[in-house]
């Protein structure tokens, strides 16, 4: 019998049943409460449930779920009947349902009642799936998944899963292609914990933690998951949209202890007026998803006397760096690889360069939480290694004392307020407006969001850039044909794209262009 994560959750659920596990703040201000002995029992339900419906160990599921109590329980269960979990976020279209549905051969879907519309528009084109499940209301064609508690037993219900069995299939954006299914076996949540839920992400049993990660995301699962509910803390959720001052307000009302956010939201919760009259009972702040401005740093530590501490990893592996407790803050830097770990700054050829050299960040194959490979894509798992070591896709320089400095991406990703964007899945989505020729995307530097996605097009028709309201419609386009976030917010229309002599973009030519922060539209 292997490692199961839910078994960890029932343990602190037995000792202490009373506490709280999940609070869950709708944007009304509705709360929901539920502590450890009731998050077993309802988990023990569905679980047993679930495999009664038919559904067993092994079958790929998809999550749409918000940020919710939902979430928690439903991950809790799928881990408790062993099945591989694929975190969906609900700004999922149904063209990246499809890709996940094909690629996976998925036989499960898991949805909120709003979302199983995007599902519905591909249910023909995916022969492998079985169940449709429906959380909230009841929709035609859908089994309720509320119904189903019924059906199964408070008794214990877990499952016998082994290490190596598939846990999570979470998917990444590539910089060609379709995104990249990332597998994590089911003991990836044990060694999570032993590094950046103890070292970094270092939530107290009972305290009030909020990682502010949406499920479908890989964050959601390091942090308001597994780290929080692993070391037996209670996670705070809150359901409505990011506005700076209310979760400055949610955090004073509810005394958040551990907060871990996006660069992008410390950066707009540090602008703004009055600051000052928070009353905050923070202990520890933390923050991933893309380098963290001295600015923010210093705002945190002067109001709240908290230094908000950065953190580096990837969906592909943990948190590979970070700035401890008690470790000094270098702004700028990533801060340190963990103890015991073997991170490191290698040459193209996998060598370990010296101190102040630029080369790749990689983490070496031996580190128990590094992923075990893309789904179904041994090539691109291949290169993805040089030699001993995983290359991150990130350029780093280390100096005299160890702290990693980030230098930037060495491919074609673009991270924007802590969003990963594959350019081809935005250029895909541009060339099927019938007024867009061909384009290319790229980071553009912006002030709040790190980077922004900014387009390079061209016009089948060039006169069609004289109307106003172009740029508009063809973001509309995109947030209908991809996820939202990933929407060009600059657009600018040219007559040529820098390409090799085989006909390939150059986009390191149009990136160079983008030296100079540009305005949000």
């Amino acid at each position: 019998m292997g490692y199961n994560f839910a078994r960890e959750v029932d343990k602190i659920a037995e000792e202490y049943p009373d506490r709280l596990a999940i609070l869950c703040v709708s944007q009304d201000g509705h709360e929901e409460r539920i502590d450890y002995a009731t998050l077993r029992n309802r988990t023990n339900r569905l679980a047993s449930a679930l495999l009664r419906l038919g559904i067993k160990k092994g079958a790929r599921t998809l999550v749409l779920l918000p940020r919710g109590v939902d979430a928690y329980v439903v991950y809790l269960s799928l881990i408790k009947v062993g099945v591989t979990i694929l975190p969906g976020s609900e700004m999922l279209r149904s063209g990246d349902i499809l890709y996940r549905m094909k690629h996976s051969d998925a036989s499960v879907v898991i949805a909120a009642s709003n979302l199983t519309p995007a599902v519905d528009e591909v249910r023909s084109e995916s022969p492998t799936l079985k169940y449709f499940l429906a959380v909230g209301e009841a929709v035609p064609r859908w089994t309720d998944l509320d119904g189903l508690y019924d059906l199964g037993t408070p008794a214990e219900f877990i499952v016998d899963t082994e290490d190596s069995d598939l846990c999570f299939l979470s998917y990444t954006s590539g910089t060609t292609g379709g995104p990249k299914g990332v597998m994590h076996t089911y003991d990836w949540p044990r060694e999570h914990l032993a590094v950046a839920g103890t070292y970094w992400f270092d939530a107290k049993p009972g305290e009030l933690a909020w990682a502010t990660a949406g499920p479908g995301w890989a964050k959601w699962v390091w942090s308001p998951f597994v780290a929080i509910l692993g070391n037996g803390a209670t996670a705070f959720a809150y359901q409505g949209r990011f506005d700076a001052a209310t979760y400055l307000s949610l955090m004073e009302k509810y005394k958040v202890g551990l907060l871990c956010a996006t660069p992008t939201e410390y950066r707009l919760m540090a602008k703004v007026k009055g600051i000052e009259n928070y009353q905050l009972s923070l202990r520890s702040a933390v923050s991933a998803g893309e380098p963290l401005n001295r600015e923010v740093i210093d705002t945190f530590a002067r109001v709240f006397g908290i230094t908000v501490r950065d953190g580096y990893g990837q969906t592909e592996n943990s948190l590979l760096a970070g700035t401890l407790q008690d470790m000094e803050v270098r702004p700028g830097s990533m801060g340190k690889p963990f103890p015991g770990m073997r991170v490191d700054i290698v040459s193209d050829d996998g060598e370990v360069l010296g101190v102040g050299e630029i080369g790749h960040i990689a983490v070496h194959k031996s580190f128990p939480a590094l992923f075990k490979g893309y789904l179904s894509d041994p090539d691109r798992t291949k290169r993805a290694f040089r030699g001993e070591w995983y290359i991150t896709g990130d350029k780093g320089r280390k100096d005299e004392d160890g702290y990693i400095w980030f230098e930037g991406r060495s491919d074609d990703i673009i991270i924007s307020a802590g969003y990963t964007i594959g350019p081809f899945e935005v250029e895909d989505a541009l060339v099927k407006h019938p007024k867009v020729a061909e384009c290319a995307v790229v980071a553009s530097p912006d002030e709040e969001r790190g980077s922004i996605v900014k387009a390079y097009v061209i016009l089948r028709n060039p006169e069609d850039a004289n109307d106003p309201g172009l740029v508009a419609q063809l973001q509309d386009h995109v947030k209908q044909v991809t996820a939202p976030y990933k929407y060009p917010r600059a657009i600018v229309f040219v007559d040529s794209l820098p390409k090799t002599t085989s006909g390939k973009i150059r986009r390191i030519e149009l990136r160079q262009l983008e030296t100079e922060p540009t305005t949000t539209l």
